[in-house]
């Protein structure tokens, strides 16, 4: 469910009003949507003070350091020493946030006010405690390229992290589950060792009939399987059980932060690299339609901002890290896939105890009441 065209139009005029002309900014606003399902805007703003007088005033202006007696200070250079004072607080990275949560504030606020259940958090899935990886922008050509059914780079890494992300949840919820489990374990009372119990039971059955034979060769199977995992992971008690399962909790938690800086690398290393395949590309034509001069001087200006003052594009350079990138990724892949197999050898354990203490329980009833008939 989405807002009216004109619903957006007063939400976006609301949030401008409020938080940037009121301050004394002025804004302009350029609002697109085009039926495709992202509405979005474009602020454009000022960075300098208007003065009473109507003109424009500086940025910034110069404060001198004065010495312990009030007087300046002189550099070698001759030069009084001085600071740079901001007119504004407009441009200070703490205002990325404060902005931020406004949107999401008043956009909540239009959802609520229209009986929308939809809610949003400009906060990234890890301050919101969500164990979930970001997918990447599209962008306008990827977009319409998935739409016609066409494959697309990008639109293979949003499926890649769709996956890992499904895997993490599956892998999260069934890591509780033994979590759960262990945590009834540790509130019973008797908690004997559990490889002297699991070989209590090995030699017990051992010993029985052929008639008992053929129902606990199941039993002894699993139990088998259950003293090779305690002994090989050393685990000698519940608290030891707990330790191997709060390390499968990290090691999923070392898998989902390894993937999210990864991501995020590849998202901007897959810009850098559109940005410069743009430029390359417009770069020695000799006329440029309207459309072409704008994602030339875009690519430009982009470049400029990363370049760092070097003269060369890094395109091989960047392409190079791109694929390391991926194959690290792959290399977590190998991670998930052993961590889940850690995990199903778990359940099974799980199942084998259940199993073998429902069998004891039974034969100790079976016993008692073989005892109450004599």
């Amino acid at each position: 469910m989405e807002l009216s065209k004109e619903q957006n139009i007063f939400l976006v005029q609301e949030y401008v009003k409020k938080q940037f002309v009121d301050n004394g900014m002025c804004a302009d606003i350029a609002i697109h949507d085009t039926g495709g399902g992202n509405p979005h805007a474009h602020i454009l703003l000022t960075m300098r003070p208007i003065e009473q007088s109507g003109e424009w005033g500086a940025k910034s202006k110069k404060e001198y350091i004065l010495d312990d007696n009030g007087d300046k200070i002189i550099l070698n250079s001759g030069e009084f020493k001085s600071r740079k004072i901001d007119a504004t607080d407009w441009n200070d990275q703490s205002k990325a946030e404060i902005w931020r949560g406004a949107w999401a504030d008043i956009c909540n606020q239009y959802l609520e006010k229209d009986n929308h259940a939809e809610r949003i958090d400009h906060r990234s899935y890890e301050r919101q405690g969500i164990d979930q990886i970001p997918t990447i922008h599209l962008g306008v050509a990827a977009s319409q390229m998935e739409k016609r059914g066409i494959r697309t780079e990008r639109g293979n890494i949003n499926r890649d992290i769709e996956v890992s992300n499904q895997r993490l949840r599956q892998l999260k919820a069934r890591i509780i589950k033994l979590q759960d489990w262990l945590d009834d374990e540790m509130k019973k009372d008797e908690k004997p060792s559990l490889a002297d119990y699991i070989q209590d039971i090995l030699y017990r059955q051992a010993q029985d009939g052929k008639s008992q034979r053929t129902q606990s060769i199941y039993n002894l199977k699993d139990a088998a399987n259950m003293l090779n995992f305690l002994t090989r992971h050393d685990i000698m008690d519940i608290a030891k059980l707990d330790k191997v399962f709060g390390d499968m909790f990290g090691k999923q938690q070392d898998i989902r932060d390894a993937l999210k800086p990864i991501d995020r690398r590849l998202k901007t290393l897959d810009k850098h690299i559109e940005q410069a395949d743009i430029y390359l590309k417009y770069k020695g034509k000799k006329t440029l339609t309207k459309a072409e001069q704008t994602l030339f001087t875009a690519a430009k200006d982009y470049l400029k901002g990363v370049m760092n003052g070097k003269t060369t594009l890094p395109t091989e350079a960047w392409k190079a890290e791109r694929m390391k990138l991926i194959a690290e990724r792959k290399s977590l892949d190998y991670d998930y896939y052993k961590l889940k197999d850690e995990i199903k050898e778990a359940e099974q354990i799980r199942k084998s105890v259940y199993s073998i203490v429902r069998q004891e329980e039974r034969e100790r009833q079976l016993r008692r009441g073989q005892d109450i008939d004599r």
